[in-house]
């Protein structure tokens, strides 16, 4: 008795009382709409999801200027440096949204955010809210206007949704899969130096609160991933330099551009 009271708790806690909201939203309705118009937009097209690792600081990322980028959580750090920014934008974990609202409210592109963030965006006309958890059963979902899966990372929304877009070929950069921070998985910690699992020290900076990596977790779903895209004659390749992950298959960063990357005198 209590175990099943406890699992509907759970349940409504991080779960239903978000849905119950989203039936009584137009916001949340409107957004539906808007989804769809991203179904297939990027048929037949490559694309490259930046994960945050330190690997992204040996990355020329200039090469990705002409291409459709994803970033995500805290990759705005470094727009500035690579002088453009992503073509989207995806945040599903709430500490993140919580403390870097204001960040992401000045963000440009599309923003695709798990609805449990609307409380800190909901005025972002750029702001498409997602219906994702982290809860229930483990699925790689083919339409991102119903339910998504978190798969302990938000690089798996964003395979999901490139996915949805349509995309061929989608290329992993900077996941590198690697913490130096050890801990009990999905614990949230605060920060109390600077960040040595990301590519700045300020990403997850003193005092800053977030969850420690559920790597077992992400991995099979990154496995599901992996047979999604391949079951529909596409794939998804990891360019990660010196990565941890080995779900997708390996290639060399430099040698997705061609004449380009001669040009520019790339080494990796």
């Amino acid at each position: 008795m209590w175990a099943a009271g406890s699992s509907i708790y759970w349940w409504w806690y991080n779960r239903g009382r978000h849905r119950v909201a989203s039936w009584l939203s137009p916001r949340w309705h409107r957004d539906r709409a808007r989804l769809a118009a991203f179904r297939d937009r990027h048929r037949g097209q490559r694309c490259f999801i930046l994960g945050n690792g330190p690997s992204l600081r040996r990355t020329d990322l200039s090469l990705l200027r002409d291409e459709v980028t994803f970033g995500l959580n805290r990759i705005y750090l470094l727009f500035d440096e690579m002088g453009f920014a992503t073509t989207y934008y995806v945040s599903v974990n709430d500490l993140v949204i919580e403390q870097c609202a204001e960040d992401i409210a000045r963000l440009a592109m599309p923003k695709f955010i798990t609805w449990r963030g609307r409380r800190w965006l909901r005025h972002d006309p750029q702001v498409i809210f997602l219906d994702t958890d982290y809860t229930g059963r483990e699925t790689f979902s083919q339409d991102a206007t119903g339910r998504i899966f978190e798969g302990f990372t938000v690089t798996y929304v964003a395979l999901q949704l490139a996915y949805f877009m349509g995309f061929q070929e989608v290329v992993l950069i900077g996941v590198d899969h690697s913490f130096q921070t050890k801990g009990r998985a999905n614990e949230v910690v605060r920060s109390s130096g600077a960040d040595p699992n990301h590519f700045s020290p300020d990403y997850f900076g003193p005092g800053f609160q977030w969850q420690l990596p559920d790597l077992e977790g992400s991995e099979r779903a990154y496995r599901m991933a992996r047979e999604a895209f391949e079951a529909d004659g596409r794939r998804v390749v990891d360019a990660t330099i010196e990565g941890k992950l080995q779900v997708f298959p390996k290639v060399e960063y430099g040698s997705l551009f061609g004449e380009r990357r001669r040009r520019n005198g790339v080494a990796q």
